[in-house]
């Protein structure tokens, strides 16, 4: 049988796709990502935002609706949203197959076989688990995420993620570490590490059983395992997400310097740039003291590219609220910023709040940052023009087959023209001869 997936959502949701992907390789299913030949369809969605929520149901709506033209096929949700709503989902999505939680992802071919058997709809969420098998990969690839930290104790006022994923826990560092190299053996150039807070690997519980010393001093853990992985032989590139300010300590600060193989990147959330919505969002920091993170990175990493999120109309936010949030993002000055218009989760404490700014608001807002940002990532992309950088090839361009595409150690995306004599994984130097908001075009230095 051929299974499609579907994914919408984060990069941890990326992740468990290929997690879910291999336990059904593993059963004898064929993975195809052609809707139109595949026997079952699988969804896999998110809770975060609403936008991320009703594109998934709107896809599991019309796959069910396929079912008219495909009677055989099965169509079932895996991941937040099921962990979200419980056996609602079905009400959502009325002839769905199957719902499994983020927490029971190993057993969809179980449950794929039981639907197959007759028995629907399955539903299977559990309260533990989900950290059997993280070191399952699909073959050959030269860019891999790997999880290492699980559920998120921030309890921010509007996030549904320590609900949907549970309280943190770390994986060991040496079941990364091995995972990794076992990775690197089979054709690895670049991993990036997964955390909803990623800074705080190794608080919640013990990683280091081996009586791990770090040659450079270190002694937190996060600084520690990046170290470690820094002596695997043939590892390029290391990144990790996402991050907070708190997080960004003088030590990691070191070790994002000092460590050769770490990029010059970090996705570090905003959010807001006014102290009164920071409180009431519980986001843990002031604008000045996220304001001293980038400070002290970039007195470290001149080079160091800064992305963002950032979510406007929060309930109370007025437009000196949002002043604050524009007047600071223009400080900084992000290599990019993912800009959102609030909107309520439910279960959160936000949700309990009025919503109270209206939604043409939220949208003028939204449509004022994006604009600035805009600028901000053209002329900071125009600036490279000209410039050699590092680029790490990672296939044919999807969109653009005369066209490969890779990314510099700043996450930036480059197409270079497919005439070169180009392979996934080769590490090139590469001159910028174009520049646009998003991506950069470039030519092989020969």
């Amino acid at each position: 049988m051929k299974v499609c997936i579907k994914t919408y959502g984060c990069q941890m949701n990326e992740r468990d796709s290929e997690r879910i992907a291999v336990f059904l390789r593993r059963r004898g299913y064929v993975l195809t990502r052609w809707e139109a030949e595949a026997d079952v369809i699988i969804v896999n969605t998110c809770s975060v935002r609403e936008k991320a929520e009703d594109k998934a149901l709107g896809k599991m709506r019309l796959l069910i609706a396929s079912k008219e033209e495909h009677p055989d096929r099965i169509v079932g949700a895996v991941g937040c949203m099921v962990q979200q709503m419980g056996r609602g989902i079905f009400r959502k999505a009325r002839g769905l197959d199957f719902a499994v939680g983020t927490r029971r992802l190993a057993r969809v071919p179980e449950v794929l076989e039981a639907v197959r058997a007759g028995r629907r709809p399955i539903f299977d969420v559990g309260e533990e688990g989900g950290r059997e098998d993280q070191g399952v990969h699909e073959a050959g690839r030269v860019t891999a995420f790997t999880s290492i930290l699980f559920g998120c104790n921030r309890h921010c006022s509007y996030c549904v993620v320590p609900r949907v994923r549970g309280a943190e826990w770390s994986r060991p560092a040496a079941d990364i570490i091995d995972e990794i190299r076992t990775l690197v053996h089979h054709g690895l150039k670049e991993v990036t590490l997964l955390g909803q807070s990623i800074m705080s690997y190794g608080r919640a519980n013990l990683v280091w059983t081996d009586g791990y010393r770090s040659a450079l001093g270190f002694t937190e853990s996060l600084p520690q395992l990046l170290e470690a992985l820094q002596g695997i032989p043939w590892l390029e590139r290391i990144r990790f997400t996402s991050g907070h300010p708190s997080g960004c300590t003088l030590e990691l600060i070191r070790a994002m310097a000092e460590l050769p193989s770490v990029c010059e990147h970090l996705h570090l959330p905003l959010q807001s740039g006014s102290d009164r919505i920071l409180d009431r969002m519980n986001r843990g920091y002031s604008a000045a003291d996220y304001h001293n993170a980038v400070r002290r990175l970039r007195a470290a990493l001149p080079k160091v590219a800064i992305t963002t999120d950032v979510i406007v109309g929060f309930p109370s936010e007025t437009l000196d609220d949002f002043e604050m949030t524009r007047a600071l993002m223009s400080e900084i000055g992000f290599d990019n910023a993912f800009i959102f218009k609030y909107n309520p989760r439910p279960d959160t404490p936000a949700a309990c709040w009025p919503d109270n700014v209206p939604e043409k608001e939220k949208l003028r807002r939204n449509h004022v940052l994006l604009d600035e940002q805009n600028r901000c990532c053209l002329a900071l992309n125009q600036a490279l023009v000209g410039n050699e950088v590092q680029v790490l090839i990672e296939g044919q361009s999807r969109r653009n087959a005369a066209r490969w595409t890779g990314r510099t150690r700043t996450n930036k995306i480059v197409l270079i023209d497919a005439s070169s004599a180009l392979r996934r994984g080769d590490l090139l130097t590469v001159r910028i001869d174009n520049a646009k908001i998003q991506t950069l075009y470039g030519t092989v230095k020969q």
